[in-house]
């Protein structure tokens, strides 16, 4: 089979789809050489994830309003047997068969976190996309029960697959961490947030909670904000300011991906109370970094985490408060967490991710 394989948003975003791309790409190539793969570039990328596989650069942008068409024109002389679209939504016609992942339906459960345009991009083409792909591939079965309950996507079109974490996040040595606490002037035994800085992340309950701590425990470490702002990132600062934070709350907006594996073993713990995650990568890095997390109670964490930490109802800032209480004072508990978190998240490879896409691959092409 001749596989088209879409990467063209790796150009233009950084974590998230785009990692899951790249990491699914490279776990194909080492797991099937029968086949054969195209990588779908954006024309402007000079990127390259494997080294066997073909690639085409294409013209068409990512989320353009005359996407699905262009792109089927462009698509038209590679004659792919297989078409996956990992960002959701598929040309009109790229292949005989059609894959898509949709990773979460944020934008259909809370449209008040998406910006217009993102609503007017997913809210308006995804039924049409789940009713074309000929398989759907979902990071969790949260979005599974989702697709089914809220867009009647029958449950034999739809395959769960969890995914991988990168084997560079993993518990470190202390003369590694210092250096990195130093370049990113860092300090001692923080508490850890990571993503976006946007409302579905919750980063206001967050502060909340963090204050109602301070006020308990006066020696309460600081709270370290780590990414990039997003949208309606205004709102956070306010909040900072609001809730008497500034010299508690770090924020570090330019931290290298590089340094990502030492800014979790530095943290006392990871802290995601979001509203709805597709899958939820911090959690798992995490773990994997010997970090205990505490997550929001929604959508696909629960699966992420297990038993490992705390699960808490992201409106419920005072049990968010309690919670990062209990992960400051009991040593014994985290110290036991700790060691079921990195066993857990020992279970998430990108080895086992691309057997279950390669499965679908086969089973499309054989019928």
């Amino acid at each position: 089979m001749r596989i088209g394989i879409d990467v063209r948003l790796t150009h233009y975003r950084t974590g998230g789809i785009s990692t899951y791309m790249r990491r699914l790409l490279m776990a194909l190539e080492a797991l099937d050489s029968a086949n054969d793969y195209v990588e779908l570039h954006s024309r402007k990328s000079r990127e390259k994830f494997t080294r066997r596989m073909g690639e085409a650069r294409l013209w068409t942008p990512c989320h353009h309003r005359w996407e699905r068409l262009a792109l089927s024109v462009e698509l038209a002389p590679l004659r792919l047997g297989l078409l996956h679209s990992p960002d959701f939504i598929p040309p009109l016609r790229g292949a005989r068969r059609h894959v898509i992942t949709v990773h979460d339906l944020t934008f259909l459960h809370y449209p008040q976190f998406v910006t217009a345009d993102a609503r007017r991009y997913y809210n308006g083409q995804i039924e049409a996309a789940v009713r074309q792909a000929d398989h759907i591939l979902v990071d969790s079965a949260a979005t599974q029960r989702d697709l089914m309950e809220m867009l009647n996507v029958p449950a034999e079109k739809i395959t769960v697959h969890l995914l991988g974490v990168d084997e560079r996040f993993q518990p470190m040595e202390v003369e590694a961490l210092a250096e990195w606490q130093h370049k990113l002037d860092l300090p001692d035994g923080f508490i850890l947030f990571v993503g976006t800085i946007e409302p579905r992340k919750n980063i206001s309950g967050l502060l909340a909670a963090y204050r109602m701590l301070r006020d308990r425990m006066k020696n309460a470490p600081p709270l370290v904000l780590v990414g990039r702002r997003g949208w309606l990132y205004e709102d956070t600062l306010r909040d900072i300011e609001r809730l008497d934070l500034s010299s508690q709350v770090i924020w570090r907006e330019d931290v290298p991906d590089a340094a990502l594996p030492a800014v979790y073993n530095l943290a006392s713990m990871l802290v995601m109370p979001s509203f709805y995650e597709g899958f939820g990568f911090p959690a798992l890095e995490a773990m994997a970094c010997g970090t205990v997390p505490i997550v929001g109670n929604r959508s696909s964490l629960p699966e992420v985490v297990g038993e490992v930490g705390l699960q808490v109802e992201p409106e419920d800032s005072a049990a968010l408060a309690d919670a990062l209480e209990k992960a400051l004072t009991d040593a014994p508990w985290r110290e036991r967490m700790r060691r079921d978190g990195l066993a857990r998240s020992r279970e998430f490879t990108w080895a086992n991710t691309a057997e279950i896409v390669l499965r679908v691959y086969r089973h499309l092409g054989a019928n």
